[in-house]
């Protein structure tokens, strides 16, 4: 789902944390061998514009978390990864924030996007900062243009040889560009088609990916065409090592009244490739939005409920890894955006720390499988 101001602004963070303070030096404990058949993490995304913020997430995610997931979906430098020039100092001081704080001994999913924010067009431009007009000639280009093609390939292998990722995504939740723009779906799979052979050529093995909003995939939970989802599903998995998907139940037709035992099944079955949950999360606390229109019935309990059929699914589908976007509530952050009433508000109270730091049920259960 569309995060696109939010997770700008964690850039923003992150740059300014280079440039105004020392790394931190806080020893960070290795995993020890696990039980577990598959990894679990969240974003580095902060729950305010300080850098206080931001160091607890990475701090949080040293003792909680044995992979970090990388995710930028706030626009591609195309002119300069076109023409091979360096991107601009503010691309890379980010880059150089987020693996310093990264230890040495978690795993890595990176993820990036050809796809704009609204998932209906191509990514928008990326310099000083993310989510910049496109510059000509790219404002009248589509996916499958030469430079295109070119400049995302470009960009791929420069950010995956920067971070050395264990996984990587090429596409963030691409079905929704099927969703929102299907006269351009074709020209996005020429684009990926292409650019995931070539990143094949390089390294036959490294898996790479895309993820998909679940909940679309599953008739009935959404809005979406059916028919139109599974072809963009079975377009693009032939293209694709693992099963990536992205879940939300609450942001579908269940809101936070039920949680159906056989969601992941009916999403898992989907696939034959080896799974993976990109992002996800759940809400613990009761909240609407856009005036009262829709009204999502959260709380710790159901959170928790969440969390523990995830974790179990996991195992029993034996997953590659789980990623829950939000580690802790970002109710300061929404204040200082203006405390709006849409979309942003969705994910404000999916962490497994409350806006005070408290640790909620979901994070014992959480604590429990990652000690397994």
């Amino acid at each position: 789902m569309m995060k696109r101001l939010l997770i700008v602004i964690l850039s923003i963070c992150q740059i300014q944390l280079l440039t105004n303070c020392s790394k931190q030096e806080n020893p960070v404990k290795d995993p020890e061998p696990s039980q577990r058949n598959f990894y679990i993490g969240f974003t580095p995304f902060p729950y305010d514009i300080n850098s206080e913020a931001v160091n607890y997430v990475y701090d949080k995610m040293a003792t909680d978390a044995d992979i970090i997931s990388h995710h930028f979906d706030d626009g591609i430098p195309w002119n300069e990864a076109l023409s091979g020039d360096e991107f601009h100092p503010n691309v890379m001081a980010e880059w150089q924030f987020r693996l310093s704080r990264t230890p040495a001994s978690r795993k890595i999913l990176l993820s990036v996007t050809p796809m704009s924010g609204l998932r209906d067009s191509l990514a928008r431009y990326k310099s000083d900062s993310g989510n910049l007009p496109l510059p000509p000639p790219w404002d009248t280009i589509s996916f499958n243009h030469p430079d295109v093609k070119e400049a995302y390939f470009n960009y791929c292998t420069r950010i995956m040889e920067y971070f050395n990722p264990d996984y990587f995504l090429i596409g963030i939740e691409v079905n929704l560009l099927m969703k929102f723009s299907p006269q351009m779906w074709n020209e996005y799979l020429e684009l990926h088609t292409n650019v995931y052979q070539q990143l094949k050529t390089i390294d036959p093995i490294f898996p790479i990916s895309v993820s998909f909003t679940g909940m679309d995939l599953v008739e009935g939970y959404t809005d979406a065409n059916h028919t139109d989802m599974m072809q963009a599903l079975n377009d693009v998995l032939p293209f694709a090592d693992y099963f990536g998907v992205s879940v939300y139940p609450f942001i579908s037709n269940l809101l936070c009244d039920s949680l159906p035992n056989d969601m992941f099944n009916k999403i898992f079955s989907l696939s034959s490739k080896p799974i993976c949950i990109t992002e996800t999360g759940y809400p613990a606390e009761y909240f609407t939005v856009l005036g009262g229109s829709l009204v999502f019935d959260g709380s710790a309990e159901k959170q928790n409920n969440y969390i523990t059929l995830l974790l179990n699914e996991a195992e029993q589908h034996d997953l590659k890894f789980v990623i829950n976007f939000v580690l802790r509530d970002y109710d300061a952050l929404w204040v200082a955006i203006g405390s709006p009433d849409d979309i942003n508000k969705l994910w404000r109270d999916t962490g497994l720390y409350d806006q005070d730091g408290n640790e909620r049920i979901a994070h014992q259960t959480w604590i429990e499988w990652l000690n397994k």
